[in-house]
Parts: C-alpha cells; structure tokens; sequence
C-alpha cells in the first residue's frame, strides 16, 4: 500500500481523492495540506486524511511514501526538489514545470534522491491512444507525415471573478496550453519523438486578462511536421488525427473529463463522425457512430479504400465521473 499525500485541495486536487480514495487496495492519501485550511480541513477529516497545516511537516513524516501535487504551476520545481531531497515519491500535475532550467533542476534533484517520478499525462495510458501508437508502430499507416490535434473547453467563460491563479498569464502562459494543449503536446512526443521547430500564435479573443486561442506548427526531428490547436473559449473539443503515406487514423469526440469537470448538462456527442481519405482520385467515405452509448472509435481508411474501426473504450457522457474512471480501467 503506498500512503500518500495530497498537497493542493482545490477543484482538481478534490478530484484526485475522490477518484481513488476507498476505491484502491494498493494506494490511500493519508495526508493532506492545501493553502486554504478552512475549507481542506474539512475535506479530508471527510475522506479520513489527516490534515498538516506545512508542506514541510508532510515531507518529515515516515509514515508518508509519496507526494502528489495540484498546485499553481509556478510551485513545481521546487516542490519536486523539496519532496526529493526528502526521500518522497512525487506524482506531479501537468505541466512539469515552465521553463527548461526549472525543469532540469528538478530532474537532477529525483536522480540524486533515487525517487519515482510521475507527472500526470494519462491520455498516454488512455485504450484509444495505445491503438494509435500500435498502427504507427506497426507500419499500418505507412511513413507518418503530418499530425494534426485540437483540445478546447469552455472553461474561460467560467473562471471566477478576481485573481484566480489559472488566469494569471505568468502561471498560465501561452493561452490554453498549461491546460488543455500539453496533453497533445506530450502525446505528440509519446508518438513520434522530440520536437525541432516551434512556431506559435497566441490570441486574446474573448477573455480581457488571458490569451486564451493558441495555434501551434511544429517540425518534429524526424522530418514530419504537426500543428496543435487549444482553446478555452469554445464548444468542448478533442480530436488527434495521424496521417501517414499509407493512410490516416483518427481519435475524435469530446473529452470525458474536461465534459464532466464543466458541464454536466452540455449536449451530447453528435451522432456521426465522418471519416474520409482521397485515394487515386476517389473521396472514400463513411459515418462512424459515435453516440454517448457506443465504444470510443479508432478509425482509418487504407491506401487500398480498406475501413477499420475499432471499439476501445467507452466514455459515457454525461455519466458520473465514477464510472467515467470505471470505464477507463476497464
């Protein structure tokens, strides 16, 4: 059993606990600290984790194996170098850090202390994105060429009125990205290895304080080029597309999470998604269901006019977020 403590009790920290405490035979937050007891406090005498009014007392305590962090962003370097100069094993909310050398600095300090690091990019371990992986790997696309990525929500519209941390352009910088871009960034890497290239373009449409619209063209060192696309000011999206000489593959629909987070009540998926490849002059195409009821789809046409669709993991949505990570460990 690892015991572990959770250092930042805001929404997303809540989130974490309630997913896994009571529900794990192998992992339980014993300890907690956040930056506004009056309402951590409460929250984890609830969920039975004793509450340490400082990090530094956590980080003294035998009696805990790991730490895992959702705080500000601007926090995790040194609260990794912290938590490895302790001799703790730190699982730490995207993104890494902000900058290189900050990042670089807490790398070093997990190598010297010989800990366990985790940083919370799970859409690699998502049933969908393993597919994918497996189809470039394996050659069924052929020498990959361009990918293409979009993650939006509509969080913008939402954040409270005042300071609040996730609006603050020096803990947030380059719009969307520390919220919603990263994920295909790190996925991008995942796939097809480092990147060579940026070049960036980051818009403050709707939000007064914030860039919230970024567009991103990449060249990777392997030769293919990508671009990414992440907004907080529109319709929940997702959608990571793989196009190689052979043909294409699509993951598509709204993300789970980012639905159930915001809006429990927003519509549902649409009911047909249109997967289509010209090959030799021909536009193949064909409607792919993907209603709230059916498995998720990984779906690629062949150079040859060949479809493949592949059911791999069901995300209800509008369901509750409990069968939300039912579904995904199944």
């Amino acid at each position: 059993m690892i015991r572990a403590a959770i250092v930042g009790l805001g929404r997303w920290g809540r989130t974490l606990v309630n997913a896994i405490q009571d529900k794990s035979t192998e992992f339980r937050f014993t300890a907690g600290h956040s930056r506004t007891s009056a309402t951590a406090e409460p929250f984890c005498a609830e969920h039975g984790i004793a509450y340490y009014d400082d990090l530094g007392r956590i980080l003294a305590d035998p009696a805990v194996d790991a730490v895992v962090f959702a705080t500000p962003h601007s926090q995790h370097g040194p609260q990794v170098e912290r938590s490895a100069a302790a001799g703790k094993h730190v699982f730490m909310e995207k993104p890494f850090t902000l900058d290189v050398k900050s990042a670089e600095r807490a790398l070093d300090a997990v190598a010297r202390a010989g800990v366990t690091l985790g940083v919370a990019y799970p859409r690699r371990f998502h049933p969908a994105m393993i597919e994918l992986k497996t189809r470039i790997d394996d050659g069924r696309l052929g020498l990959p060429t361009h990918c293409e990525s979009a993650q939006a929500s509509p969080a913008g519209h939402f954040m409270p009125g005042g300071y609040y941390w996730r609006a603050d352009p020096q803990e947030a910088p380059a719009g969307a990205m520390t919220a919603t871009g990263v994920h295909n960034l790190d996925a991008l890497i995942y796939l097809f290895g480092r990147i060579d290239e940026v070049y960036c373009l980051s818009l403050r449409r709707a939000m007064a304080q914030f860039e919230d619209t970024t567009s991103v063209l990449l060249g990777l060192e392997n030769g293919m080029s990508a671009s990414l696309y992440c907004s907080l000011v529109t319709a929940p999206t997702y959608r990571f597309a793989v196009y190689g000489a052979k043909g294409r593959a699509e993951l598509s629909g709204q993300d789970p999470e980012e639905f159930i987070e915001y809006f429990e009540s927003w519509p549902r998926v649409p009911a047909f998604q249109c997967c289509e490849l010209l090959v030799k002059g021909q536009v193949f195409k064909k409607e792919l269901p993907t209603s709230t009821e059916e498995p998720k789809k990984c779906a690629y046409w062949e150079s040859d006019g060949t479809y493949h669709a592949k059911g791999l993991s069901h995300f209800a949505c509008g369901r509750q977020h409990r069968m939300l990570l039912k579904s995904q460990a199944d």
